[in-house]
């Protein structure tokens, strides 16, 4: 027997009915199951989120959350080194000595002085092609420290377009 809440519960009011994956709104839904363990699956533009029965009394905020967050990590982790490795083939010879996913407060991405990129794993909640300006900017960081007139050349040679992205360096 399962129970989908039809209602709003002060559990969703805190984390919200949707979320997005790459700049498209999906569903939070709650289900309470008779499990041991809580799982999330994605089954279309929904997020289900099950959780046990003896969950149900409780405030589960920071479970939800949790699941949300270890979500997002795995998408990140398949979608960030996608693009990664497109960017290498495209810029040949320049490469970051390793890339990390980690959640930074208040941006996307930045370059470490020993030239390690850090991703946070937030920016699956943008558009696909904000991660690959994203990449593509921290990248060029790697040839040019500074935002020099030679920087911004090398960012529209690779993406004439990125004027649109420009201005999404922090996480909302």
């Amino acid at each position: 027997m399962m129970r989908l809440l039809n209602k709003k519960t002060n559990l969703e009011k805190e984390i919200g009915r949707t979320t997005k994956i790459f700049g498209e709104n999906y569903d939070i839904k709650i289900i309470y199951k008779k499990i041991e363990n809580p799982e999330l699956n994605l089954n279309g533009k929904n997020i289900e989120i099950n959780l046990p029965f003896k969950y149900k009394r409780n405030s589960n905020i920071d479970i939800l959350k949790l699941a949300l967050e270890k979500m997002y990590d795995e998408i990140a982790r398949i979608e960030i080194e996608n693009v990664m490795e497109e960017t290498r083939i495209k810029l040949k010879g320049i490469a970051p000595e390793n890339y990390i996913i980690k959640r930074i407060p208040n941006k996307l991405a930045k370059t470490l002085k020993d030239k390690t990129i850090v991703i946070n794993p937030e920016i699956v909640r943008y558009n696909k092609d904000i991660l690959r300006y994203v990449v593509l900017y921290e990248f060029c960081h790697l040839k040019y420290r500074t935002n020099s007139k030679k920087f911004w050349d090398m960012i529209e040679k690779y993406m004439p377009s990125y004027e649109e992205y420009e201005y999404v360096t922090e996480v909302a």
